[in-house]
């Protein structure tokens, strides 16, 4: 029902209520009220990273990402009329369709290339640099300028990508004929893109119903990958498990999740919405090791921990200065 109301309902906070803390009458903090929205997406997003893993394997990683943004596209369409929210989409599909490619079609391309070489826990840890992107981004973009300490998160972050990379920064193809090293790059790539598309958003579609940049980004990815997904469309048809891992991937990982994020934007603000990704290793690292059996290193919780420091630090969420007096 949560889900349901989130998908069909237009965001109402205004941006000083989603940004500050709320109380009630006896002066006790209350939940943000986009907190509930904020703990769905991690879950929904950290398992998306085992869905496409199954997918991926059989379907290739284009197919892969073709099929799960036009799964999306055509269960976030019907929501769209029914709202009566389709002129608006008409409107504005360009911007709109454009955020699709970077905000899904190429990232989900990047991410299932990858998984075809690293695990899942570590994929989702190097998504985790998304809002140190993102801060780098609004930066140069936005004229968002950080401060020492948000600068000093950036360096921290950075460091922390070098050292997880460290391990995994050969460029020999392995097993699964895919180097770690290229993975892990498009892994980053896909960040920056995220990244890229959080500023585009806030900058251009401010405003917006979520469900219209929901679906109409779907739309626009599905258009993107259409032809490169023909042509690299498997010679032997994939199996039931592999379909089921897209259904699912394409309705909840991204359909559902979308609504959730752009939602996420409008109440709480890229940095906050993008924070997400702090959350979503814990999930996607608790589903491969029960469902894939995939193992955790120290090194791995070492990184993430440097990760986890310098984004929160570039982001504005953690702040070190001087006290007074």
């Amino acid at each position: 029902m949560t889900v349901k109301s989130a998908g069909l309902q237009a965001p109402v906070l205004s941006r000083s209520s989603a940004g500050s803390g709320a109380s009630d009458g006896a002066g006790a903090a209350r939940p943000q009220p986009w907190a509930l929205d904020f703990l769905l997406l991690s879950a929904i997003w950290g398992s998306s990273f085992l869905f496409t893993r199954i997918s991926t394997v059989e379907f290739g990683p284009i197919p892969t990402a073709a099929v799960r943004v036009a799964i999306a596209a055509a269960f976030l369409l019907p929501l769209v009329w029914l709202r009566g929210l389709l002129p608006v989409l008409i409107k504005h599909w360009r911007k709109v369709f454009l955020i699709g490619m970077l905000n899904s079609g190429i990232p989900f391309a990047c991410f299932a290339f990858a998984l075809l070489s690293i695990s899942t826990g570590l994929s989702a840890i190097l998504n985790a640099t998304v809002p140190m992107f993102g801060a780098l981004i609004a930066w140069f973009w936005l004229k968002d300028k950080p401060g020492a300490s948000r600068i000093a998160g950036l360096i921290i972050g950075f460091a922390g990508v070098a050292l997880l990379a460290w391990d995994k920064a050969t460029f020999k193809p392995d097993a699964s004929g895919v180097a770690p090293g290229w993975a892990v790059l498009a892994c980053l790539f896909a960040c920056v893109c995220y990244g890229i598309s959080a500023s585009f958003t806030k900058r251009y579609l401010t405003g917006m119903p979520p469900l219209v940049t929901a679906a109409g980004s779907q739309v626009g990815a599905s258009v993107g990958l259409a032809l490169p997904a023909v042509y690299f469309w498997p010679s032997q048809m994939p199996g039931s498990a592999a379909w089921l891992a897209l259904l699912v991937v394409g309705v909840v990982c991204t359909g559902v999740a979308y609504i959730v994020f752009f939602r996420l934007i409008e109440n709480a603000g890229p940095p906050r919405a993008l924070s997400v990704t702090f959350v979503v290793p814990v999930f996607a690292a608790l589903y491969g090791w029960v469902f894939l059996g995939e193992t955790v290193t120290p090194w791995m919780l070492l990184c993430a921990a440097v990760i986890v420091c310098g984004t929160s630090l570039s982001t504005g969420l953690l702040k070190v200065g001087r006290r007074a007096g």
